[in-house]
């Protein structure tokens, strides 16, 4: 395993579907290897899921620090609020949390898009889908082969006060992992979402090795883990990228490049011209790609939409949610990223008290790599 130290270039992705550019920032790092500020900490071993007398070190009582809205609203709504401690249940675990991700999605429960009374329940609503931290507390009924103690990443299907932004969460024990060795808690915190997003559309897609996969959004943090671990099942690999993006994209195995944007569809089709085998819409362009596969073919979207009904093509709308307690994918990815298969990037991190700047930046656009709240500071 390669790791860069400070001042390298990091290889940046944005969201389903932006642009990317390269950039700086200390310690973090890129070019298909785990990023970061190294961890020399061994890890346990890895076994199969066992059963255990409940386990614990010490854990909140009473309410914990949590990011989150008590009126929906833009970034400027969010704010550091305190919410009530989660039960344990006998199948779940506690993590303390240091590092939650920002992603699209967590602007839906921000500003209220999700809601179904327009007024946050309980403390308040708080976002996110990606944690990282440790392990704290195991129900005595949980099959985990982890341990209290180790370094953890999960993933959070947010509801109400349930969400990544908060300090200390209750889980299923099946939605957690071990952290990849050699990364710190901001970086592993960037897998899990859009990690599995990737793993459950090529699961859908179900090309065989030597196919062809149209990517779009490439550049972008779930369709840049499609790109790798399509190339790594043995995919032939068309991927779209603005002129700025074609060097990262090209980075994560991309076999051919089209310039983004409208008429995706048709510039695929100028290489392919009976069309590809199956395309990942990270970039949500949704009918103005479809003639781009051949008939026949499949397609992977993640915004719901589930095609027009005019051609013969099955069209899957990815649902991260099957995911969320698929700890043996989640692992896998955990082994891949250790490997270098997968490329973990990050663009900054902020303090509870900036997540609303975090934000503001994410909506402006342009950004690459994931922004990460880290609680530790």
């Amino acid at each position: 395993m390669v790791v860069v130290t400070a001042g390298a270039l990091i290889l940046l992705g944005r969201g389903l579907g932006g642009l990317a550019e390269a950039s700086s920032t200390g310690g973090r790092l890129a070019c298909g290897h785990v990023v970061t500020r190294v961890n020399n900490q061994a890890e346990p071993p890895r076994s199969s899921p066992v059963l255990r007398e409940r386990e614990t070190m010490s854990v909140s009582a009473g309410s914990v620090r949590a990011v989150g809205v008590t009126t929906y609203g833009g970034p400027d709504a969010l704010q550091v609020v305190d919410v009530p401690a989660q039960e344990l249940g006998p199948t779940d675990v506690r993590v303390r949390v240091t590092a939650a991700t920002i992603n699209p999605t967590d602007t839906y429960t921000r500003n209220g898009s999700r809601s179904k009374t327009g007024t946050p329940r309980g403390a308040a609503d708080v976002p996110g889908m990606d944690i990282a931290g440790t392990l704290v507390e195991i129900g005595e009924d949980a099959a985990t082969s982890l341990s209290v103690g180790d370094r953890v990443m999960g993933i959070v299907v947010p509801r109400d006060e349930h969400g990544a932004y908060r300090e200390d969460i209750v889980l299923p024990a099946q939605s957690i992992a071990s952290a990849p060795r050699d990364t710190d808690d901001v970086a592993a915190s960037t897998l899990p979402m859009n990690g599995l997003t990737a793993r459950r559309a090529l699961d859908l897609l179900d090309l065989e090795p030597g196919q062809t996969l149209a990517v779009t959004g490439a550049a972008g943090s779930t369709g840049g883990y499609v790109v790798q671990l399509a190339k790594h099942a043995g995919l032939t690999v068309v991927a779209d990228a603005s002129e700025a993006d074609e060097e990262l994209v090209r980075s994560l195995g991309a076999d051919r490049i089209v310039r983004r944007g409208d008429g995706i569809a048709d510039r695929i089709l100028e290489l392919y011209p009976d069309g590809v085998d199956g395309l990942f819409d990270g970039a949500v362009q949704d009918a103005a790609v479809l003639p781009a596969v051949k008939t026949g073919g499949g397609v992977a979207t993640v915004r719901w939409y589930q095609g027009d009904g005019s051609r013969d093509l099955t069209v899957h709308a990815v649902s991260v949610a099957d995911m969320a307690e698929e700890q043996g994918k989640l692992d896998e990815l955990r082994q891949l990223a250790e490997d270098g298969v997968v490329t973990l990037r990050v663009a900054d991190s902020y303090s509870p008290d900036d997540a609303g700047r975090a934000h503001e930046r994410l909506e402006a656009g342009g950004t690459r790599g994931r922004l990460v709240i880290d609680f530790t500071r």
